[in-house]
């Protein structure tokens, strides 16, 4: 039987802990990119599917238009309201629960899914033990403020470092693996369960 699709977050993060600015911006991570973009194109033969949030997407479309969006991967948008506008080609929007639209991705054929964020969905999926694999690149510069990398909410997820790799320019690469319990199933220790009364 051939492996399940893997749920990978590849995401860069500023050094105290946030994806982007209050109000999306990115400018923070402007800088020369090295040779393999820190491992960029590689990561991106590896998938055909990215998932994303409505803010995300949002976000996408105002400071890119629809050229952000390729046309030869599959692009799903987890939000509760339609498109304000018909979305890109490639692009669906997806109002189904989270758990139930994982499990059946994970049983098509096709390559590993990116999940490109934001925090809020990032958190659900997580939430969830739908996420395998954490590929976190940590950008050295503090931005004091913003959207962190995972929604906040009562969690213990332990994780498995797969591999750290430093970059001449100060950028840090930590690979993740997110265990499951058992093998399967929810993560180990995701949400502690509330201590019966005696």
């Amino acid at each position: 039987m051939p492996a399940h699709r893997k749920i990978v977050v590849y995401v860069a993060t500023s050094a105290d802990g946030y994806i982007g600015r209050p109000d999306g911006g990115v400018e923070w991570l402007e800088r020369p990119r090295p040779r393999g973009n820190y491992g960029m194109r590689a990561f991106l033969d590896s998938i055909d599917t990215i998932l994303m949030g409505r803010k995300t997407y949002d976000f996408g479309r105002r400071v890119g238009g629809d050229r952000v969006f390729d046309p030869k991967l599959r692009h799903y948008v987890f939000s509760r309201r339609p498109p304000d506008a018909p979305p890109p080609k490639g692009v669906a929007f997806v109002s189904e629960s989270v758990g139930e639209f994982a499990r059946r991705l994970r049983q098509e054929p096709g390559k590993d899914v990116w999940m490109m964020g934001g925090a809020e969905i990032i958190a659900s999926f997580l939430d969830e033990g739908e996420i395998d694999r954490f590929l976190i690149h940590v950008i050295p510069v503090f931005i004091g403020e913003g959207i962190p990398l995972i929604a906040p909410r009562h969690r213990l997820v332990r994780l498995s470092l797969r591999s750290a790799r430093s970059f001449p320019d100060g950028v840090v690469r930590l690979d993740y693996d997110v265990p499951r319990a058992g093998g399967k199933g929810r993560r180990r220790g995701q949400r502690p369960r509330a201590k019966r009364s005696v």
